[in-house]
């Protein structure tokens, strides 16, 4: 990313404001003759004032005369300074925040259209992507302010004030001329060194970020185990590194600094000796108020060359950060492919034909799969943790595409299915459902937004949540985040039979549920599952018997399949979890329990 570069990327978010740049521009160009006023008004005022006191008839009315003038020249120039200094911040203001909308607008549209491949790297964390997305932002739109608001107005006055001085004089404008290139070079000199500290910067500054994520989301387990100084000395280790980076920038920032000060002050220095000397020797033009009028003007040369380290700072950091930033924009690669097929009517059927699968970190997580999911029956799949029963999940509903083999539904390739059509034909409830920022009722109505209030109740009914529901002082309206994790789960179930889909995907759907809430959801999707096609993935052996048809998967491969009682018969994976299960759940005792009961 160069600098070219980086504006040429820039310019199309900043186009469609096109008329806010003209304003800029405008007052830009009035303010910067403005500037110069001081400097022409003190060489005049110097001279009249000097041509008075050494004339032979010093006269009070005229010296009066020059002090009403100045006063009123420059009060009036301070005051119209004022108004236009305001108009060209806030336009120039309003250029950069509608440019920073516009930003971050176009990247979150973007991520929103990857495919979750993008999400697995390892660069691309939740907190790195967090960062780079923000300073990418807020570098980019810096820039804009920089370059509409502060860089060219400034140069226009130091071009300006460079005029002044060579029509003034040419020796003097020389002299001014010949400081900028050092500078200059002093400037390149400095961002050239600071590049990759910068760069540096920018990578720890996002595992910063990404670590106080981790940190965040895991504080009851790092409580739990009593970690908190290990989890502190990780953050320390980082945080040495970063801040031995900003102290490197800092001290070759500080000792070019000095370095562009010294050359400044000689500037200044070389224009008081030389117009002096000048003046000395009578040359024509050339007065006392030249003096002043050199050295103000000189100020109008340098002062905005001094703050351009500043800005060539901010614009060294959006260069580094636009690099991440346009990264994400240009990922079209990673975008979801989508095919064309819209069916009038789903079946539900699938076929899973040799399928390997390796996720984007390397990890292998599938090898030579075959199913046949059938429509209005309940599929279970079995397996360890690890099996690759929730990757299968992943693959069904397109989140990822197999290296290998192919996945049919009712007969047409998963790849040429409309993705968005698909998925708003699968319900997906996880172990562990997100709940957005937001009431119950909105919540809900994420499974379906165009569904009435009378809807969101017969689904939360449903998924016998509606009770719990009622209690609370807001009822619906009461902040989802608030509620248990067990009644979380609910509300994401009645989410889904809201959506009403034709296949449904259940990923451990009653963990975090009791014993009678997973008897009462089983019920529930006991009842919906006719002339659907239901997966369930579950350690729960009521949901797994219940199945009409189960998968016994190990180590990414499907060990065995058919029927549950058949399967159980066979021995292997299945008789073995199952087994597992029933003594962890102690069933010879409950049965006992029951059965003394019932005497």
């Amino acid at each position: 990313m160069t600098l070219v570069k980086l504006f040429k990327r820039i310019w199309p978010f900043v186009h469609p404001y096109r008329w806010l740049v003209i304003i800029t521009l405008v007052l830009t160009l009035v303010t910067s003759f403005m500037a110069q006023v001081n400097a022409v008004v003190l060489d005049r005022t110097v001279d009249a004032i000097n041509a008075l006191v050494h004339s032979e008839s010093f006269e009070w009315s005229r010296a009066a005369r020059i002090l009403t003038i100045i006063s009123i020249v420059l009060l009036g120039k301070e005051v119209l300074s004022v108004v236009l200094s305001f108009a060209q911040k806030y336009y120039g203001d309003r250029l950069r925040i509608l440019v920073s909308k516009d930003l971050s607008q176009a990247v979150i549209e973007k991520v929103l259209t990857f495919k979750m491949a993008f999400f697995s790297a390892d660069d691309n964390e939740p907190g790195k992507l967090q960062t780079r997305i923000d300073r990418g932002v807020e570098s980019l739109s810096i820039t804009v302010k920089n370059f509409f608001i502060d860089l060219l107005p400034m140069f226009t006055s130091a071009v300006l004030a460079l005029v002044l001085m060579f029509s003034a004089n040419i020796y003097v404008g020389l002299v001014a001329l010949a400081i900028i290139p050092v500078y200059f070079f002093i400037v390149y000199r400095q961002a050239t060194k600071l590049k990759g500290w910068r760069r540096d910067m920018r990578r720890f500054r996002e595992s910063k970020s990404h670590g106080i994520m981790n940190i965040l989301e895991s504080i009851n387990v790092i409580k739990s185990f009593n970690r908190e100084k290990i989890e502190g000395r990780k953050q320390l280790d980082l945080q040495d590194k970063l801040t031995e980076n900003q102290l490197q920038t800092r001290r070759v920032s500080f000792t070019f600094d000095g370095l562009k000060t010294f050359v400044e002050q000689i500037g200044t220095v070389l224009i008081i000796i030389l117009t002096a000397y000048l003046v000395l020797i009578d040359y024509p033009g050339m007065t006392i108020g030249k003096i002043m009028y050199h050295v103000m003007l000189f100020g109008n040369v340098s002062a905005p060359i001094r703050q351009l380290q500043r800005i060539f700072d901010d614009i060294n950091d959006a260069i580094i950060y636009a690099e991440g930033f346009f990264d994400i924009l240009d990922s079209d690669d990673q975008q979801e492919r989508s095919g064309t097929y819209r069916p009038d009517h789903i079946e539900g059927r699938f076929v899973i034909s040799d399928v390997d699968f390796t996720y984007p970190n390397g990890n292998k997580a599938l090898t030579g799969i075959n199913m046949d999911i059938r429509p209005g029956r309940i599929t279970s799949f079995v397996g360890l943790s690890g099996a690759g029963k929730s990757t299968i999940i992943n693959l069904l509903d397109k989140f990822y595409e197999p290296q290998k083999g192919s996945i049919s539904l009712d007969g047409v390739d998963l790849l040429e299915w409309d993705t968005r059509f698909l998925r708003d034909n699968i319900g997906l409830v996880l172990q562990k459902n997100h709940i957005f920022d937001g009431t119950i009722e909105e919540n809900i109505l994420y499974g379906n937004p165009s569904a009435s209030h009378e809807d969101v109740v017969e689904a939360s009914r449903k998924a016998f949540v509606l009770e719990q529901i009622e209690s609370l002082p807001d009822k619906f309206q009461t902040k989802a985040l608030l509620l248990s994790g067990g009644q979380q789960q609910r509300i994401a179930i009645a989410r889904l039979f809201l959506k009403n889909p034709p296949i449904i995907f259940l990923d451990e759907p009653t963990a975090s549920l009791d014993a009678v809430a997973t008897e009462q959801i089983r019920n529930s999707i006991e009842a919906i599952k006719k002339n659907r096609t239901v997966i369930v993935i579950s350690h729960n052996i009521s949901q797994i018997i219940d199945s009409d048809y189960v998968y016994a998967l190990s180590n990414g491969k499907v060990e065995q399949g058919g029927v549950p009682d058949e399967v159980y018969r066979q021995g292997g994976v299945y008789k073995e979890i199952i087994d597992a299960s029933a003594r962890s759940l102690n069933i010879e005792k409950i049965a006992e329990t029951i059965a003394s009961d019932r005497k």
